[in-house]
């Protein structure tokens, strides 16, 4: 059984998209394409077996309460990126397996996004 896994950190320290945002419409669709951009330039020669395991993790140093489900809208971005850079054809379960959004507490690092993509096990 092999599980290829790719762990990239974002450029963002906090997640440009959240679910308590009041953005104006083109502000929100301007950072939304962004995120998507940067997915889609970042993995477009990447190859992995599909279904793929999505899996995004914030990292703070700190232990405000925060909560997991706001990170939604990041973690959809990346996922219509990684189908535009055409890593699989769609981001619905039978290619992708979106994980909730993790809050890690590391008090000793800075704070930052991490991305992990698993393929699926070859046996």
């Amino acid at each position: 059984m092999n599980n290829e896994s790719i762990t990239v950190e974002t450029p963002w320290t906090a997640p440009p998209l959240t679910a308590n945002q009041r953005f104006h419409w083109r502000k929100k669709a301007a950072l939304t394409k962004d995120v998507r951009q940067w997915a889609r330039l970042l993995f477009r020669t990447t190859t992995l077996d599909a279904p793929i395991t999505v899996q995004l993790d914030w990292h703070v140093n700190d232990k405000r309460r925060r909560d997991q489900d706001n990170i939604v809208p990041t973690l959809k971005a990346i996922c219509d990126g990684l189908v535009d850079a055409g890593l699989v054809p769609d981001d619905t379960p039978a290619d992708m397996d979106k994980r909730m959004p993790r809050i890690v507490y590391s008090p000793d690092s800075t704070k930052r996004l991490v991305l992990t993509l698993t393929g699926a096990a070859n046996d």
